[in-house]
């Protein structure tokens, strides 16, 4: 039980990766508050784990939203020992055709979003005084760029350096900021993904996935309970000495 009674935040957490990690949490024995817009399956997700977790909605695009919910888990739990940074939104397009729309949303939540509730959460956990554990997801588009994903690969790069400069600031209050590199994964997002490909591509649906699980060197897409033992590595005291990384989780796609 690497968690037992932790207090963890997963934002983002009720479907794919970040249903993964909830799920994985609550087996190490922490107490997951599921941080999302999606209220209801949330709630469903909470409901199924029993007394182990709670629902809260949470729009990382809204300050007020964000100090809503830390106010909450602190006056209902005393205190919040982990963050997983893991709400996100994917767009892509044609340089060319690229919208401000596309480009507001994308980093009002991939960015703006994860560094506010960064902030929100380290306040508390500083005026804890306790240890903490912060851990921002990214993705392997973070790490070099893609013709046809200028604007969110540029929102993961961010994910990457905010994770360094964070983890550089506030180790010196026990807090330990590190991010997880997700490659490709068969999630909803990646159905969304695919469907952009098709268009842009001019592909059959489906036929991208299928061509990057084959590209992945260990043969296949990622799936969400893949994210689980890194997540849990590096929410426990087994990573205290791990500071500013972003630890790649993608089948070999990306070595650094």
């Amino acid at each position: 039980m690497k968690l037992k009674d932790k207090i963890a935040v997963v934002t983002g957490g009720a479907q794919g990766i970040g249903a993964a990690i909830v799920r994985g949490f609550v087996d190490e024995g922490a107490h997951v508050v599921i941080a999302d817009m999606a209220a209801d399956k949330a709630e469903a997700l909470a409901r199924e784990l029993g007394g182990k977790a709670t629902a809260v909605r949470l729009d990382v695009r809204d300050l007020a939203s964000i100090e809503a919910m830390v106010d909450t888990v602190t006056r209902t739990h005393g205190g919040i020992d982990i963050l997983v940074n893991n709400a996100a939104v994917f767009d892509m397009g044609p340089l060319l055709e690229i919208s401000e729309g596309s480009f507001d949303l994308q980093f009002s939540v991939n960015v703006k979003g994860l560094l506010f509730t960064l902030q929100a959460v380290a306040k508390r956990m500083v005026a804890q005084g306790r240890r903490g554990k912060i851990i921002n997801m990214a993705s392997q588009a973070g790490r070099r760029g893609e013709a046809l994903v200028a604007v969110y690969c540029a929102t993961k790069a961010a994910v990457i350096s905010i994770t360094q400069s964070a983890g550089l600031a506030l180790i010196k209050h026990g807090i330990n900021v590190n991010g997880i590199a997700p490659g490709v994964v068969d999630t909803p997002m990646w159905d969304q993904v695919d469907a952009l490909f098709a268009r842009y591509e001019n592909l059959p649906v489906g036929e991208k996935k299928r061509q990057v699980g084959l590209a992945v060197p260990a043969g296949r897409m990622g799936d969400p309970d893949d994210y689980r033992g890194a997540a849990v590595f590096l929410a426990s005291s087994d990573a205290d000495y791990v500071v500013a990384q972003t630890l790649n989780v993608d089948g070999g796609n990306w070595m650094s």
